[in-house]
């Protein structure tokens, strides 16, 4: 689940994107309770990210974390096999995915993904799991990212209609051959996958979507993938 960005973060206690994860995480092994991780590298394991995301799910699910800069779990694999689900949060892509390299959380990752635990993020939790794309990792100015871990063909951009220069970056980066062609995904907005096939895309709200981009003969060819909106189940 490919979040572009504006569901969980520190404003919000969870709405009808963090319900549909939760009932994704549900149908994983049948748990009414799923256990579900956060992986916080992103953003440097914030102490304050990571007990946001316990207040928000621990009402609905067994949750847990794995941090990396202050660890505690030495043994990432058998830790993440056990998941029903895994977030990401936002942050630093390029920061996060040298450090879980360098941890062996990408190789952990592959194994629970073809385990069939469920995978999510927002932003750059989202972004990881794609071939690359648009990143400020680098600085104010957005810049090509290379190098994702692959899990999904092609790029994302996120953020694509909550930040003005997205849009025509990501389209001139594809147009140059700086990333392959890819999807991006507004604010408040999920692309739901199965392996490497897009199976819907959902929204929190109307107005919000994704879009396919693909290099063309013209130039970039952009297409609406029409959102489902969803309902909250939340009281």
């Amino acid at each position: 689940m490919v979040v572009g960005g504006g569901a969980f973060g520190m404003d919000t206690r969870g709405g009808p994107l963090e319900d549909h994860w939760l009932a994704l995480a549900r149908s994983v092994n049948g748990h009414d309770r799923p256990r579900v991780c956060f992986i916080g590298t992103a953003s440097g394991d914030d102490h304050a990210v990571i007990d946001h995301f316990h207040q928000v799910f621990e009402g609905d699910a067994e949750t847990s974390h794995l941090a990396l800069f202050d660890r505690t779990i030495e043994d990432s694999d058998s830790f993440l096999l056990a998941q029903d689900a895994v977030y990401v949060g936002g942050g630093n892509t390029a920061s996060l995915l040298a450090v879980w390299r360098a941890h062996g959380v990408d190789v952990a990752l592959r194994r629970a993904h073809d385990a069939g635990v469920l995978l999510a993020g927002r932003s750059a939790g989202g972004l990881c799991w794609f071939e690359g794309g648009t990143t400020d990792s680098f600085g104010p100015r957005l810049a090509a990212l290379t190098g994702g871990l692959g899990l999904i063909p092609g790029s994302h951009c996120p953020h694509y209609d909550g930040e003005l220069e997205r849009r025509p970056t990501y389209h001139a980066m594809i147009g140059r051959e700086e990333l392959p062609g890819g999807i991006a995904v507004d604010d408040f907005a999920a692309a739901i996958f199965d392996g490497p096939d897009l199976v819907e895309v959902v929204a929190a709200r109307e107005g919000p979507t994704a879009y396919r981009l693909e290099r063309s003969s013209g130039g970039v060819t952009e297409t609406v993938l029409p959102a489902r909106v969803l309902v909250s189940v939340r009281a």
